[in-house]
């Protein structure tokens, strides 16, 4: 156990993590182009901050957080999801104090105790973007824009933007108890879990996955059909702002999300390029959280989208994420003399912005070249005696062979042409 990492947790490898940086690079520009700024929160919270905001009806809650009590006995949860702590943060440190609305990001390590699956890990990592102090559909709107920015800039085909409105506290009284009385027709013959969900949040009963339930609630009472007239007209301005910018969409009543504190809009983003699981993004609207986390009554709007599943999805769909740069120069050296002197021209190269390889195995020089070559640099200079009186080297073009006589300190120049 000691030389093999956690299950439901992965490695990130040098040969791949360039990737990841390529990804959290483009959130990070994109994210700028629409005004948010990024936040980055603890790894673990109090337990409670989780119970009543992502609501205990949820399987997050329910069976997939890591929750212990620390040596002063209070209980800790590692963060299962990344909208809590924001909202948290938002309301400790008095950001509604500010001008509306507060737009923030992050990229972050999440925490779920569930069975391993392709693009789903029990620490995997997220990114997710909230926006404060709204009610207009139009920051639902610019939230969903985006998601689908992002995807599209990295060159995915085969999206479909679904959205819903799951209505707010209001139009959901009557709602649910046309929906539980739908359920409790059918109760026995719901799954476990379900027959719990009834009693807590019946609603939650619409997120299960177990096929024998699905079925069962092909024919449940809708949402949409119960939606209070501001509901209503909230989510017929969503639309008009999509429609308006080009977005397509579907619209989807089964979609409630997986989280208690969504409210009107619910959207995700599915790719058919990833398999079964194909939800790249989800996410919504939830104007009671902050309220519900200790703070004033201010509306929020938001997504998460997991980095694994977006660069399996980029896979799948057979684009290729540019390689890191190549090294520019490796300073081959011949005796301790040549040593010292490429470790000070190395040092100097580097602050110029120069990326230099030199070597520190002892090699041969012909060893020195082999692997010179293998790390596909663009040039490389022998440094022996010779070159040192002379204080001329032959610069290599390792692509085209083409060897040129040139002064050591006129390197910089000729590498930065």
């Amino acid at each position: 156990m000691l030389t093999k990492a956690p299950r439901g947790t992965k490695d990130v490898l040098p040969s791949e993590a360039y990737k990841w940086q390529y990804l959290e690079n483009m959130i990070r520009e994109i994210c700028a182009d629409f005004g948010f700024k990024e936040i980055r929160t603890p790894g673990f919270e109090h337990t409670e901050l989780f119970l009543r905001g992502v609501g205990e009806s949820t399987d997050i809650v329910r069976k997939e957080m890591y929750t212990f009590n620390d040596k002063s006995g209070r209980s800790i949860t590692l963060k299962p999801e990344g909208t809590s702590p924001a909202v948290r943060a938002f309301v400790e440190h008095n950001l509604y104090a500010e001008t509306m609305p507060v737009k923030i990001y992050y990229i972050t390590p999440v925490y779920r105790y569930e069975r391993p699956q392709s693009g789903r890990l029990r620490e995997h990592h997220q990114f997710g973007i909230e926006m404060f102090g709204s009610h207009d559909a139009l920051a639902d709107a610019e939230v969903i824009s985006v998601a689908m920015t992002l995807l599209n800039k990295l060159g995915l085909k085969n999206l479909e933007l679904n959205i819903n409105s799951i209505g707010c506290p209001n139009c959901r009284r009557e709602y649910n108890e046309a929906l539980k009385g739908f359920l409790g027709e059918n109760i026995e013959n719901l799954c476990d879990d379900c027959k719990e969900r009834y009693k807590i949040n019946p609603m939650r009963v619409l997120d299960c996955k177990v096929e024998s339930c699905k079925r069962i609630l092909k024919d449940a009472p809708l949402m949409l059909n119960y939606l209070c007239d501001d509901c209503k007209d909230h989510f017929e301005s969503l639309q008009s702002y999509l429609k308006e910018a080009g977005f397509n969409f579907v619209i989807n009543p089964r979609i409630v999300r997986g989280l208690d504190y969504y409210t009107k809009t619910a959207f995700e983003i599915i790719s058919n390029d990833i398999g079964a699981q194909g939800t790249v993004c989800g996410g919504g609207r939830y104007d009671g959280l902050v309220e519900e986390c200790g703070g004033p009554s201010v509306p929020g709007v938001g997504f998460g989208l997991g980095l694994e599943r977006l660069l399996l999805t980029i896979e799948n769909s057979g684009i290729e994420i540019p390689a890191p740069k190549r090294p520019d120069l490796f300073i081959c050296t011949i005796g301790n003399e040549a040593k010292k002197y490429a470790f000070s021209m190395a040092t100097k190269l580097r602050s110029l912005g120069i990326s230099v390889e030199i070597d520190n195995m002892g090699r041969s020089l012909k060893a020195q070249m082999k692997y010179a070559n293998k790390l596909n640099v663009r040039y490389t200079i022998i440094l022996g005696e010779d070159e040192l009186k002379n204080g001329k080297v032959k610069l290599k073009d390792m692509d085209t062979g083409e060897e040129n006589a040139i002064e050591i300190d006129k390197i910089y120049d000729k590498i930065s042409k």
